[in-house]
């Protein structure tokens, strides 16, 4: 909230995910009256390595960043360490925000990472159902969309 420089770290652009997740950030910041700084995303992949030097590229090439949106929590846990290292204060002089509320990977977060759940258990269960309902001579027709959620935690909250 109130970031208005912000920059989009994301994983492997051959990836439908990730050009899915720029176009999703870039669509919420256009809507804002804001863009992101470069105009678009730094593309690597998936990795807390990238996050780190995903990190160093944008606070070099845009030194007065104040919110990175990254790819996954991968991405994101590389950004904070970073971050940590370069003296920074997260979320005070930079946010940052992942994607997947990945357990394994946002438990060891300091701070704590807010991250987008993209519900990835319930949209496993609707396939099971709607594949043993079809299997039971009852197919759903058309697309089911299932709406992520922000879960807001100490990375991106003063």
């Amino acid at each position: 909230q109130g970031r208005r420089r912000i920059a989009l770290i994301q994983g492997d652009s051959s990836y439908g995910a990730a050009t899915a997740r720029t176009a999703g950030a870039v669509d919420a910041l256009h809507e804002a009256g804001l863009a992101p700084c470069g105009g678009g995303a730094l593309y690597g992949d998936w990795s807390e390595m990238w996050g780190r030097s995903g990190a160093r590229t944008a606070l070099s090439q845009w030194p007065d960043v104040d919110a990175l949106v990254c790819g996954n929590d991968q991405i994101a846990r590389g950004a904070l360490d970073t971050l940590r290292d370069l003296g920074a204060n997260v979320p005070q002089d930079v946010a940052v925000v992942g994607h997947d509320n990945w357990h394994p990977i946002i438990d060891g977060c300091r701070p704590s990472l807010t991250t987008i759940d993209m519900r990835l258990e319930k949209i496993g269960r609707t396939a099971a159902q709607r594949l043993r309902e079809a299997m039971a001579g009852q197919p759903h027709h058309g697309v089911e969309a299932i709406a992520g959620r922000l879960v807001v935690a100490g990375s991106s909250v003063l």
